[in-house]
């Protein structure tokens, strides 16, 4: 039998700073399984989440023809056959999704990205905030830690607001201190979570604004199942925001897609 004719599978593993995804693609379209586990560089995460995946189909490890492997902890994963940036890996994730997309917000535990493709899913710019929390799913974990919320709270708090407080510092000890200070002066924890929100997007549409930004818009990373974020960044950009629930998952959906046209070669 050629391969042409026979079942190729491939995997994407995205190790993340907080989070390990992985995607199991049936001949680099079907999704065969994936898995998402709380536990990233650093951590057992990626090989617990190998471990889930395969124990919850019938594909076995031996029958998978290559694995790609991106994220934050991609250096020190051993177990794959090469490893590729995450904004390479996110645009052929999202373009194969859905090849009206022109322009990425990823948001994740330690960093944001902002990547505009061309009408064949071609990376033509981008913009990356690696240096400062501010903007990412770790600043909104500390913020939700001071208003004692749980992370998937703050969507309903946001929705709540009546007057949305403003926080103005763009650094994340000194906007702790902000928020703790509107907080002690009365404000609605509502408004504060909503001031949150909007600090959070209004430092990301800065640099979207500069890589420039294009719709149709998709919004992936951990931080795009924040409701409240969105929709803040929509208000922010003017353009509505594109996402599903799979949109955490897009790093190692595209890494699978690239194991696969490496496997065809």
């Amino acid at each position: 039998m050629s391969n042409a004719s026979a079942n190729i599978y491939t995997l994407g593993i995205d190790i993340g700073s907080t989070t390990s995804k992985c995607v199991l693609l049936k001949d680099g379209k079907r999704i065969v399984a994936h898995e998402l586990i709380k536990a990233g560089t650093g951590t057992y995460g990626p090989q617990r989440i190998l471990d889930q995946l395969f124990e919850k189909t019938a594909v076995k490890r031996e029958e998978v023809a290559y694995t790609v492997v991106t994220g934050y902890g991609r250096v020190s994963f051993q177990g794959a056959d090469c490893d590729m940036s995450e904004l390479s890996c996110h645009a052929k994730g999202i373009y194969s999704f859905d090849n009206s997309v022109r322009t990425i917000i990823d948001i994740g535990g330690q960093d944001a990205k902002v990547i505009q493709l061309n009408d064949k899913g071609q990376m033509t710019n981008f913009a990356m905030n690696d240096k400062c929390a501010a903007g990412t799913g770790r600043f909104l974990d500390v913020m939700a830690n001071i208003l004692i919320l749980d992370i998937s709270e703050l969507e309903r708090e946001y929705f709540l607001s009546q007057h949305p407080v403003r926080i103005s510092s763009t650094c994340t000890v000194f906007a702790e201190s902000e928020v703790i200070s509107q907080l002690a002066n009365g404000a609605n924890r509502a408004d504060v979570v909503a001031g949150i929100c909007n600090s959070v997007a209004s430092r990301v549409a800065s640099f979207a604004k500069r890589v420039g930004v294009r719709e149709t818009v998709f919004m992936s990373g951990g931080v795009a199942q924040n409701g409240g974020v969105r929709r803040a960044l929509e208000l922010e950009l003017d353009v509505p925001i594109h996402y599903n629930e799979f949109s955490q998952m897009m790093g190692a959906y595209g890494a699978a897609v690239y194991a696969y046209e490496k496997a065809m070669k």
